[in-house]
């Protein structure tokens, strides 16, 4: 196996897949399963234990909540290898700047180019002069779409 490109990490060993499942939002995923799997897993006790008291239908969801269990396992599981599977990231743009200390601001980075404005369609996509009522609801969706913060009432052709 060749060694890592150099500045980057090993992430093919171990403590490099548990850098990659220990980010911020992983941690918030890790607590939010083990808190959903531990809710329906005393949700489904506590329907074993109403099931045992003569409740019928509990019987039914004493079964259902440990599924659910299951397939949030399944779900985490199949997540976290599918996020493994991906390659690792690479630096970012921002953190090789910060490893690098001195910049030449002849060596600036041109302005992204602006936004192109849309064109606007003037030709109308169908004929509906044949329908009145067609006409006037295209006729107020128009307006619409040129009043975007404007309501309802405020439309001229409403009496």
């Amino acid at each position: 196996m060749p060694p890592p490109a150099p500045g980057r990490p090993d992430c093919l060993g171990t403590l490099g897949v548990v850098r990659r499942l220990l980010t911020p939002m992983w941690v918030l995923v890790h607590l939010g399963a083990l808190v959903l799997v531990a809710g329906f897993l005393a949700l489904g006790w506590w329907q074993i234990t109403r099931a045992a008291s003569g409740n019928l239908l509990s019987y039914g969801y004493a079964f259902e909540w440990p599924a659910f269990a299951a397939f949030v396992v399944w779900v985490w599981v199949s997540e976290m290898r599918k996020a493994l599977r991906q390659p690792p990231p690479e630096p970012s743009e921002a953190a090789e700047a910060r490893a690098t200390p001195e910049v030449s601001p002849a060596v600036a980075t041109p302005p992204a180019d602006p936004p192109r404005p849309r064109r606007r369609r003037n030709e109308t996509a169908y004929d509906d002069s044949d329908d009145p009522q067609l006409a006037a609801y295209n006729h107020y969706l128009a307006w619409r779409n040129a009043n975007p913060h404007a309501t309802a009432a405020d439309y001229p052709g409403m009496s």
